[in-house]
This record gives structure tokens, sequence and C-alpha cells, in this order.
């Protein structure tokens, strides 16, 4: 099968040809695409070289699929070419999240909606895919009525420069800046842009992504999204409101069972959820499992995962692996 990656020199691009690989995907030729400053510059792939593309060679070559992670400038004008030419898009921006044209998956939730006239497939945001793989499986058993986050997210969500800018103050060196306050040693309640009201788009990403995933828009959703001087992974505080009560060791049970899920709940052994356990690794991480004494059928939890992995590059790699398997590319 031909791949296409789409922003292939990027932080995320990186990412998604090192899953390609791990995982094995039927590649039978990888093609690295970018914009004109980057043709010609070389990536690596399964131990080979090859060459970056631009757009219009790499709708030529004619990939089975295209994986982009290039921002939502770029998906917003190339996607709709790239599916023209009957190549099944897997975009990896905003772009296309909230348009209801669209699918917005995440396979272990809804991965069965995609049919074959899908060719523009939405990748959720990273914080999102993360919080809805462990709320799906508890909002089948016990109906989800509202959830409150509070997300402490890796400066690599923004991109090199974050993390460039992160160990440049580190290191007491004078460099580029990405945030409008110093990072290192310090908490940003501000991600992506503020809205007239009062939340940023990340928070509302959160927010509308939760119901469109889940495909239910009962569930409230409520939330803070913050940038913290990590890398490796975004964490988030999730309280939980439920229509029906629930055991504890039920829903430890539920979440166990749940592929994609691992459950770090010892606290007595110091064993929960961080990001430094959970970078580079593809599953959901969930601890710190606990009732909310305040309010009646209510749940605390912990939830960790790594945002390049599981939060963009494995989710958008798991949504070609369902395609291909299921003949729909």
């Amino acid at each position: 099968m031909k791949v296409a990656v789409v922003g292939a020199t990027g932080l995320v691009g990186g990412e998604i040809l090192k899953v390609l690989a791990e995982r094995n995907f039927p590649v039978s030729e990888i093609i690295p695409v970018a914009s004109e400053r980057s043709i010609g510059k070389k990536i690596s792939f399964k131990g080979k070289e090859f060459a970056v593309v631009g757009y219009e060679t790499a709708i030529a070559m004619k990939p089975n699929v295209a994986i982009f992670s290039a921002g939502g400038s770029s998906s917003l004008e190339m996607a709709p070419k790239f599916a023209a030419a009957g190549i099944t898009v897997v975009d990896n921006s905003s772009a296309w999240r909230m348009d209801p044209t669209k699918k917005l998956v995440v396979p272990e939730i809804n991965a069965n909606t995609l049919t074959s006239e899908d060719k523009i497939i939405a990748n959720p945001n990273c914080s999102t895919i993360q919080m809805v793989v462990v709320l799906n499986p508890l909002h089948k058993k016990y109906k989800i009525k509202r959830v409150v986050v509070s997300t402490y997210q890796s400066v690599t969500g923004t991109g090199k420069a974050a993390v460039d800018q992160l160990f440049d103050e580190r290191a007491g060196k004078d460099g580029a800046k990405v945030y409008p306050h110093k990072i290192d040693l310090n908490v940003l309640p501000h991600i992506d842009v503020f809205l007239e009201n009062g939340y940023t788009k990340e928070e509302m990403k959160m927010i509308l992504e939760t119901k469109k995933i889940m495909m239910d828009e009962s569930i409230q959703v409520t939330a803070t999204t913050v940038r913290i001087p990590t890398i490796g992974g975004h964490s988030e505080a999730v309280n939980i409101e439920f229509e029906n009560d629930f055991d504890l060791a039920e829903v430890r049970a539920i979440l166990e069972k749940e592929e994609g899920i691992i459950v770090q709940d010892d606290p007595k052994n110091f064993i929960y959820p961080m990001p430094i356990t959970a970078h580079g690794k593809d599953e959901v991480f969930v601890g710190r499992i606990r009732r909310d004494e305040s309010q009646k059928n209510t749940l605390n939890v912990w939830i960790v995962a790594d945002n390049l992995r599981k939060g963009a590059a494995t989710n958008a790699v798991q949504i070609a692996e369902y395609l291909a398997a299921h003949n729909l590319i």
C-alpha cells in the first residue's frame, strides 16, 4: 500500500513514520510530503532514506492513503485535492473536525462508522482522544451527564519550537519564543487563542469534539487547558458525573478490560500515570480512580497519554489500519 505522510519533517510527521514502521503497516511505498522549502530533504523510514516531495508530486504518485499533519491551512487547501484524486486523507489538524460532513474518529469508539465514501477523515485533538478512550466504556455502562476536565499539557503539543524554548530557558540561553511568557518553572492557563466566550480554542475543541466522537449531544463538558513545562505526554484531571451509580471495583474492571487502556492505580505504592512513563507508548493510562464524595454518582480519574503517539500519530495510523483491514482504501 502506498502511504503519503504530509508534514513528514515535523514532530508529529516524524512520529507517524515511526509508528507506521513499529506497527508494520503494510507499506509498499512511503511518500514523505512537505512544503516547498523542505522538498528534497531526506527522511528515514525502516533504515532507508527517502526524498521529500511536494504536494502535487505526491498526488501524481497516487498513494492509497495520505496521513496529514501539516497544519490547518494546508489541510483545508490540499486535503480536498488529494480526495478528488481518490486518495483517502486522515487529517491530524483541526481543519475538518467539526465539519458535519466529515467523520471524527477514535478507532476504539467509532471506526465502525467509516465507509469507502469517507475521503477526508478527521483525527481529533490530542487531549480529547485520551479522555474519550476512558469515558466511552464508562458512558456505555453508567451514562455520563457531565464532565469537568483540567489538563496539564506538554510543550510537545505546540511543536519543536516550544520544546526548544523550554530547554533554552532551562539552559539560560536566549532563543526564539513561541509562548507569551516563560514556560520553564511556570504554568500557562492558555492553549491556543482566546475566544469571545472567555474559553480558549483548545478548551472548546475538547467540549465539542467529545460530543461528536461519542455521538451524544447530551453530554455536558467544561474544560480548562493548561500548558506545563514537561515533555512526554498530556495529563488530565477528569471529574465525571453519571446518571447511574457505580461500583469502584466494577469501574476498574471495565477499564482494565478495555483495549488501549492501562490502569495504574495503586496509590499506596505511589503507582499512578505520569508523562515520564507514558512517553513513547500507545496506550492511555488511567489512575487515581476514586469517588467524588461531594456529589452523588460522580467519579474522579487521572488520565495520561503521549500526545504525539495516541494523541496524534498512533490514532491516525490506527484509522488507516482499520481502513486497510476492511478494504475501504
